[in-house]
């Protein structure tokens, strides 16, 4: 367990009143993770805060603003919670504790520390890295039909295989079927070599890699053999009633209204539906209102259906994905303007 004590002092220097806080941890390694390769963790918080950090033994010194220490030092806090927790930090968690820190949310962090929704095949556990996503797997434990809409990176695809994968191991449902529609961004389907599902099988690769990760691509084989996974193109989806399953429509804003309501309507006894999409990357014709749009709009106030929206806090890829998001985003309402 860490524990660490805290007090404040201030000292003038260059003429400028700078406050000092200093943290105590009682476990050496503790500390080491706190500051990461090369430093890279605490350099981070320097960098956001303006603040300085440093280490003697077993505290840590952080000098600067005196609201920006504050800052800092619940950063900290933040950080050694979660390896309390016996979380390994990243880059990515640390920038969202950074985040959460600015927007007087870091309390939060005790809720998505601990979930681990199931083991992949190389035996990694797989958990929730935001607030949204930790609201997002409640949302499909708890309702029969779930839509998640939001950025790339957010993890809106392979969280939701995994709670499948989770289910399925569970023998809480006896099929997984993953789905999306075979909507081109650019290029032909004729133009690539192979029969129809030779043709289609580029369109669900994300879905073949999230269940590999989790399943491990012999047993996915022995699955997929017997008919539990299914992995198919939307069309393929019309005229059936789908029991004792566990459905994924990936690539949802690429729905038309009809294909949504098809879909949706595919809900049989004992199953559950996750709907994901990003509606910022439709690829539609001109004209084409996306499904998933209109179905976020007119399924908001049945019970048993929940709504969950992913911002750009939620990324958990590179950082550069949260700043092309934030630049589109910004394009986008300079262009409505």
């Amino acid at each position: 367990m860490i524990l660490y004590s805290k007090f404040t002092q201030f000292f003038v220097r260059d003429g400028q009143l700078v406050f000092e806080q200093v943290i105590s941890v009682d476990r050496m390694e503790h500390a080491v993770s706190l500051f990461g390769s090369f430093d890279e963790n605490v350099r981070l918080i320097e960098q956001e805060f303006s603040v300085n950090v440093i280490s003697r033994g077993s505290e840590l010194k952080i000098t600067g603003d005196v609201e920006n220490v504050d800052k800092a030092s619940r950063a900290v806090k933040g950080l050694l919670m979660l390896i309390n927790k016996g979380e390994a930090l990243s880059q990515q968690n640390v920038r969202y504790v950074i985040s959460l820190v600015k927007d007087n949310s870091e309390e939060k962090l005790s809720e998505m520390t601990g979930d681990c929704i199931c083991i992949t095949a190389k035996g990694k556990p797989v958990k929730p890295k935001t607030l949204g996503q930790k609201k997002y797997i409640e949302s499909i434990r708890n309702n029969t039909v779930v839509l998640g809409a939001g950025p790339a990176g957010t993890g809106k695809t392979y969280l939701a295989v995994a709670m499948a994968v989770t289910a399925f191991r569970a023998k809480e449902v006896n099929r997984i079927i993953l789905t999306r529609p075979a909507v081109e961004a650019g290029e032909k389907l004729g133009f690539l070599p192979g029969d129809l599902q030779q043709k289609v099988d580029p369109y669900l690769r994300p879905l073949y890699d999230a269940l590999f990760d989790m399943l491990g691509a012999d047993a996915f084989q022995r699955y997929q053999e017997r008919g539990s996974i299914e992995v198919a193109p939307l069309a393929y989806m019309r005229g059936r009633t789908l029991d004792d399953s566990f459905i994924i429509l990936d690539e949802a804003q690429n729905t038309t209204k009809e294909q949504m309501k098809m879909f949706l309507t595919r809900l049989g006894f004992n199953s559950k539906m996750v709907v994901t999409g990003d509606i910022t990357q439709i690829d539609l014709p001109d004209g084409k209102k996306s499904g998933l749009t209109q179905a976020m709009k007119i399924l908001k106030n049945i019970e048993g259906i929940s709504i969950n929206e992913f911002s750009e806090k939620d990324v958990v890829r590179h950082k550069l994905v949260q700043d092309i998001i934030k630049a589109y985003e910004k394009s986008e309402e300079n262009r409505k303007r």
